[in-house]
């Protein structure tokens, strides 16, 4: 027989299952983090998780939806100031303090397979529905503010300009291959890459 849950139930239920998947998500990843452990802190059986959530993958984009607007809010500070060569160079930064520092984001950057195993069960759309209002929207109307000011090349489309600075993660997802010289070649891919944005 279905358990009843009242509204305060579902609420701390709902986010028990948040913490606790963000938590775990972060330091074990979506296939190693089972119903049990996620279903345990809040005190329900296993079989009651899906009163709230149809898979670990729908959890986990609602873990993504919750995270999205603390990412977006450490950019929005960078993104206040006029673009050029040293907000360019603070937007990488920023960006890559968080795929450095944050232990979910740092997941994702290091377990690309864990993202397309959320995208193929609940769909890519709604993953970028989760991004792009977020990260990828403000980082492109930043861009098209600033070509429309005549500071950044104006031949490239804000979005691929947006992929452009995303690319900045690939080096720090590929930071054992530099050793020690990791941070030169760090900042003299951001230095480079803001110098080559800016008209």
């Amino acid at each position: 027989m279905a358990v009843a849950f009242t509204d305060a139930d579902r609420e701390r239920i709902t986010r028990s299952l948040l913490d606790t998947a963000e938590r775990l998500f972060a330091t074990q990843g979506l296939k190693k983090t089972s119903l049990d452990e996620l279903v345990a802190p809040a005190g329900i059986a296993k079989g009651s998780f899906y009163a709230f959530y149809d898979s670990k993958e729908t959890l986990y984009k609602d873990v993504m939806i919750r995270r999205a607007p603390m990412i977006g809010e450490r950019l929005k500070e960078v993104l206040d100031r006029p673009p050029g060569v040293e907000a360019l160079v603070a937007l990488m930064r920023a960006t890559t303090e968080v795929l450095t520092t944050d232990p979910f984001y740092r997941r994702l950057l290091t377990h690309p397979d864990e993202l397309e195993a959320v995208a193929r069960r609940v769909g890519a759309e709604e993953v970028e529905r989760v991004v792009t209002p977020h990260l990828i929207a403000p980082l492109a109307e930043y861009f098209a503010k600033g070509q429309g000011d005549g500071v950044l090349v104006a031949d490239v489309d804000p979005e691929v300009l947006v992929g452009v600075v995303r690319t900045v993660g690939l080096v720090v997802l590929n930071r054992d291959r530099f050793g020690a010289g990791y941070e030169q070649v760090l900042d003299a891919t951001i230095n480079a890459l803001a110098r080559g944005l800016v008209a």
